[in-house]
This record gives structure tokens, C-alpha cells and sequence, in this order.
């Protein structure tokens, strides 16, 4: 299997594999218990949290644990709205993931989706101009899960600031892949999720800036009670390894995997004439490429690549098996054929460069029997 949906999920390191086992076998306290085997449960929850706030470049009380990034969301977009007072308004963008835009869907509240340019870039004019003295939250993905579109976090949170917003980012695509400093670009609550890192699912965290205040969406005490349940002792030792070995690998993995991308981009736009990358003008993540084939549907496109062992997707895991669109390309002014006619290949640790050539040659010769029929 060459496995190419590394946005959907990571298969978990070994390291991170290595480090959880003791806490499924032995190693199995409660956190909140006094005797020695709590005890070494609450000292590993700690040093995770450490590990964690060293990648994002925080402090180790501002990470809340929590189980996804979908909770972690909406922790933040739900504790925004009761921090705000009077304000009623957010500022989202039409491209958020759908964990975010269902909770936006089902708020009482004045709901602002700005609009991203044919590149997949967002509008900052747009921006300026939505975000008004009634706005509570600026939430802007940090990555776009579907294209790699890196937007400019810094400068949203910024412009939040200026008007006396909080800002959120879902960063479950970035933690991990590209540095993310926390602090330095002034966020509010910063999202992500330990199964995009190589840690397990089930496992997420929040940061959360000293100072705000955060409304728990499950009480108890643990978590500095904001957020209740007894601790998933071994996926938070899973999400604190991931963290540590991203640190490490990070720079040399983004020169690699960079080049990877760049390699299955350029083979591709060399062997299949009607190929087109999606994005491509402007910043995005190192792994991420999204490609529409023209006249060639994408589910019949990853059948046929599923059945030699190539694993790819056609958009967000949340959004998959779907009929509609992805609402990411349509914002981006691509039709509905065209969108329905676009795969995402999202790349990671463990892909090297012949993999990408098999891919490559994979992808060529299933053009060429697809797209005759569907051209006739």
C-alpha cells in the first residue's frame, strides 16, 4: 500500500507506539489517584503537556487535553461566545472544515463567511471589512485540509485584535507539518489533533491563552476543570511523543516531503495532459497537493487506484461518500464537474520517492483508460 491521505489520518510512529504501550499494560493508573500507579500516571500526563506546549510554543498551562479537534473547535467557538458579552458576530471563512461549520450552522448568532479567491487564497478585503466592534470571534483555519493553502494566521490575528475579537484557528493540518508558534502570532485558542502527527485517534488538545476564560462542554475536575473525564493516560503520552519527535524531524521532513510533492507535481504535469493543480500559486503545506483531472470522476478514479494499492482521497475524511462538492473548490470558482473531478494526495513520513514515481506511472496509464470513455 502506498498510503497518500495523510490529512484524513497518520499511521502512528513507532516511537509514539513504543511510548504508549506501557500505559496499556502496566502501567495503567488513574491520574487522579494518590497511590504510586496514579501518581506515575498524573507525572506522564504532565510530560506530555510539556512536550506538546514545546512544539506550539506555549506554556504548558495554556494546553487543555481534549479527544479530536472537532471538540477542540468547538470548546473554543463555544467559550468565544460567552466571553463576548454583547457581541454576536463571527468571522469565519467558507472553506472551514466541516467540524467547524456545523457548530457555526447551529449558532444563534450573526455568522460571517468570507470568501477565498480562484487560488485558494483568502480575501483579506473581505476581512477588513466583516470584522466590525459587534464581532466576538475571528476563527481562520491556519491550513486548508483539501489544498494545503497556508493563510496568513499572523495577520488575521491581528486584525481580531485590533477590534477587540478573540481569534481561533483550527490547526490540525499545521501542528506538525510547519512551525506554529502560538504566541508569536497572538492567538486566542489554537485547535489540532494528535491522529494528523502519527499519534492515535481519540486524542486532541486546545491551546488556550492565559487570561481567556474557558467554558467546559464537560464538567469536571480534571484538566484544571475545563474539561471533565478521567484522562486518556495512553493517547495523551501518544499526542506528548508525537510532539517531541515532530520537533526533532521537523526541518529536515519539511525539505523532504516538500520535495516529494514538487516531484509527484511535476511527473504528473509532464505525463497526464489534463492534470491541474489546484492552489499551486501560493503558500501551502509541503505535503499537500490537490489535482483536478478533467473528465474523469474521482470516486471511480480511486477505485481503480485502491485496487493496485495507491490510497488517495477526494476531499475531506468528514465530508467522504457524500454526493455533494467539495465546498472548498466551489468557493475557489471551480465548477461542480470539475470538483467532483479532483483528488487530494496528501503525503507524509513514511513516503519516499518511489512511491511517487509508481504513483505517477499508476496515475498516467489510469488516465489514459478513463478518460477516453468519458471524453466520447
Amino acid at each position: 500500500m502506498i498510503y497518500l491521505d495523510n490529512n484524513a489520518t497518520t499511521r502512528v510512529a513507532p516511537e509514539v507506539f513504543d511510548a504508549m504501550r506501557p500505559f496499556l499494560e502496566d502501567a495503567y493508573g488513574n491520574p487522579s489517584s494518590l497511590h504510586a500507579l496514579g501518581m506515575a500516571a498524573k507525572n506522564e500526563v504532565i510530560a506530555a503537556r510539556m512536550h506538546v506546549a514545546g512544539l506550539i510554543g506555549s506554556k504548558p498551562s495554556e494546553i487543555v487535553f481534549t479527544s479530536c479537534c472537532t471538540e477542540s473547535n468547538h470548546l473554543a467557538i463555544l467559550s468565544a461566545l460567552k466571553n463576548s458579552g454583547r457581541r454576536r458576530r463571527i468571522v469565519t471563512t467558507a472553506v472551514e472544515h466541516p467540524s467547524t461549520l456545523a457548530l457555526l450552522a447551529s449558532l444563534d448568532a450573526d455568522i460571517v463567511y468570507l470568501p477565498v479567491l480562484s487560488n485558494g487564497m483568502l480575501d483579506m478585503a473581505a476581512l477588513e471589512s466583516a470584522v466590525t466592534p459587534d464581532t466576538a470571534l475571528v476563527s481562520v483555519m491556519w491550513a486548508n485540509n483539501e489544498t494545503g493553502a497556508l493563510f496568513p494566521i499572523a495577520e488575521v490575528a491581528n486584525i481580531a485584535r485590533a477590534h477587540g475579537a478573540l481569534f481561533h484557528t483550527d490547526a490540525a493540518q499545521a501542528v506538525g507539518r510547519i512551525p506554529t508558534n502560538c504566541a508569536a502570532i497572538s492567538a486566542d485558542f489554537v485547535s489540532f489533533s494528535g491522529h494528523k502527527l502519527h499519534a492515535p485517534k481519540g486524542i486532541g488538545a486546545l491551546y488556550v491563552r492565559n487570561g481567556i476564560t474557558l467554558h467546559p462542554l464537560i464538567y469536571g475536575h480534571q484538566e484544571r476543570s475545563r474539561r471533565g473525564g478521567t484522562e486518556n493516560v495512553p493517547a495523551i503520552v501518544g499526542l506528548g511523543a508525537a510532539c517531541a519527535l515532530a520537533a526533532t524531524v521537523l526541518p529536515t521532513e519539511y525539505t523532504r516531503v516538500t520535495a516529494l510533492r514538487d516531484r509527484l507535481e511535476s511527473g504528473l504535469m509532464r505525463h497526464v495532459p489534463c492534470a491541474r493543480v489546484n492552489a499551486k500559486t501560493i503558500a501551502r503545506l509541503p505535503n499537500t497537493s490537490n489535482i483536478t483531472f478533467s473528465g474523469i470522476a474521482a470516486e471511480v478514479f480511486l477505485t481503480r487506484l485502491d485496487r493496485v494499492g495507491i490510497a488517495a482521497s477526494s476531499g475531506s475524511a468528514c465530508t467522504a461518500g457524500g454526493d455533494e462538492p467539495s465546498h472548498v473548490l466551489l468557493a475557489m470558482g471551480l465548477t461542480p464537474v470539475e470538483a467532483r473531478s479532483t483528488l487530494r494526495f496528501s503525503l507524509g513520513r513514511f513516503n519516499t520517492d518511489a512511491d511517487i514515481d509508481r504513483v505517477v506511472e499508476t496515475l498516467s496509464v489510469v488516465v489514459n483508460e478513463l478518460a477516453p470513455p468519458l471524453a466520447a
